[in-house]
C-alpha cells in the first residue's frame, strides 16, 4: 500500500489552520503542523480528536523569526500550506512588528519547502494584499495589488509585501527546482472555531454578543466562512488550474449593522441584547484618539470593497455558504465553547 501524501502546514494552531487540518485528515493526507510552541500540539489533537482520526497528524517546532526547524518541518512533504502570519487585534506601535516576521518568515518557509522538493506550495494571503490604498468604487480581481506607498496600515502592508516576496522567490528559481505555487486571498473570516482556536476577526461577533461595543460603526465587510477558506486551500493543493494564480475568496458583503441585526434576530429569543445602534463616523474618529481598537476601526469606515471571485468559484469550483448561516453557526459555537 502506497504511503499517504504529506502536507506540511505552517502556523498549525491558527483559526483557519485547524479547520484546514481537519479537512486534510478527512481527505486522507498525512499532516505535519508547525508550531512556535510544541506544547500546543496536544491541544490541537484534543480539539480535533472528536471530529476526525488524528493518527496521521504530527507537529514540528519552527518559528517564522528563526531558521531553526524549517528544514526538518519540510522533510518528505509533498505539499506545503503556508498560513503562519501575525494578525493584529489592534494597531501595532511599529509596523515592522508585523511586516518583518510576515515577509522574512514567508521566505524562510518558501526556501525550506523548495529545498525539500515539495511539489506545490499554497500560501494564505488576504484581500488586504489586493485592494488596500485604492478607491473602493471599483471592483477588484486577482490582477490588483495593494499600494504600499500609501498609509494603508501595518497588517495590509505586511500581507502585501509577504505575498509579493513569495511570488518573487518562486520566479527566481530555476524551472527544474521550482515548486508549483498558488495563493488564497480570503476576505474577513468568520465561522465557528474548533476547540477555542479563534481568530482575531471573531472579535466582531464576540464583542457584539458580550455588549462590549456601544453600537455599530459605518463599516462594511467582505465576508467568508472559515470552513470555506479551509476548503479553498485543500482544493488548491491538487487542482490543475490553481498554480500560478491568486484566488480571491469572498462569500458576500455585509455591513456591521447587518451583522448585528442577524445576530439580534437569532440570539434575541435567548436573552442576548445585541447592540444595533449606529455609531456616527465622527464619534469613531474621536474615540480613535484614545483607543487603539477604535484607531483600527477608523481606518475601515465606509462600504465594503467589491471583489470579483470568478476565479475561485468558476475555475476551482469553490462554492461558499451564505454568511447569515455562518453568523448563526459562529454565535452558537462561541456560546457552546463558552468563549462568550
Amino acid at each position: 500500500m502506497a504511503e499517504r501524501e504529506l502536507v506540511t502546514i505552517t502556523g498549525a494552531n491558527g483559526y483557519i489552520a485547524v479547520h484546514t487540518i481537519r479537512l486534510l485528515l478527512e481527505a486522507g493526507y498525512r499532516v505535519r503542523g508547525t508550531l512556535r510552541d510544541a506544547a500546543r500540539g496536544a491541544l490541537i489533537r484534543a480539539a480535533l480528536a472528536p471530529l476526525v482520526d488524528v493518527s496521521a497528524l504530527d507537529f514540528a517546532r519552527a518559528d517564522l523569526a528563526s531558521d531553526d526547524g524549517w528544514a526538518a518541518a519540510m522533510t518528505g512533504a509533498d505539499y506545503v500550506i503556508h498560513m503562519a502570519s501575525p494578525v493584529p487585534a489592534e494597531v501595532p506601535r511599529r509596523e515592522e512588528e508585523l511586516i518583518a516576521p510576515a515577509r522574512e518568515g514567508t521566505l524562510r518557509v518558501m526556501g525550506a519547502a523548495a529545498a525539500a522538493g515539495a511539489r506545490r506550495i499554497v500560501m494564505t494571503s488576504s484581500i488586504a494584499a489586493v485592494s488596500s490604498g485604492h478607491d473602493k468604487s471599483r471592483v477588484f480581481d486577482e490582477s490588483c495589488w495593494s499600494d504600499v506607498t500609501k498609509d494603508i496600515g501595518a497588517y495590509q502592508k505586511s500581507k502585501t509585501l509577504a505575498e509579493r516576496a513569495a511570488w518573487e522567490f518562486i520566479e527566481s528559481l530555476a524551472a527544474e527546482a521550482r515548486p508549483e505555487f498558488a495563493v488564497i486571498n480570503p476576505g474577513f473570516v468568520l465561522g465557528p472555531p474548533i476547540g477555542g482556536h479563534a481568530g482575531a476577526s471573531l472579535e466582531v461577533v464576540r464583542r457584539l454578543m458580550a455588549r462590549e461595543v456601544p453600537g455599530v460603526p459605518n463599516m462594511g465587510f467582505s465576508l467568508v466562512d472559515v470552513r470555506d477558506v479551509a476548503a479553498a486551500h485543500v482544493i488548491a493543493l491538487t487542482h490543475p488550474a490553481a498554480p500560478g494564480h491568486r484566488h480571491i475568496c469572498v462569500s458576500e458583503r455585509m455591513t456591521f449593522h447587518e451583522i448585528a441585526a442577524h445576530l439580534a434576530e437569532h440570539l434575541g429569543p435567548d436573552g442576548y441584547r445585541i447592540p444595533t445602534r449606529r455609531v456616527p463616523d465622527a464619534a469613531v474618529r474621536l474615540l480613535a484618539l484614545f483607543s487603539p481598537t477604535f484607531r483600527l476601526i477608523a481606518t475601515r469606515l465606509g462600504p465594503a470593497t467589491q471583489y470579483d471571485t470568478a476565479r475561485a468559484r468558476e475555475t476551482l469550483g469553490w462554492q461558499p455558504r451564505p454568511m447569515r448561516r455562518s453568523l448563526i453557526d459562529t454565535a452558537d459555537s462561541l456560546r457552546a465553547q463558552k468563549i462568550v
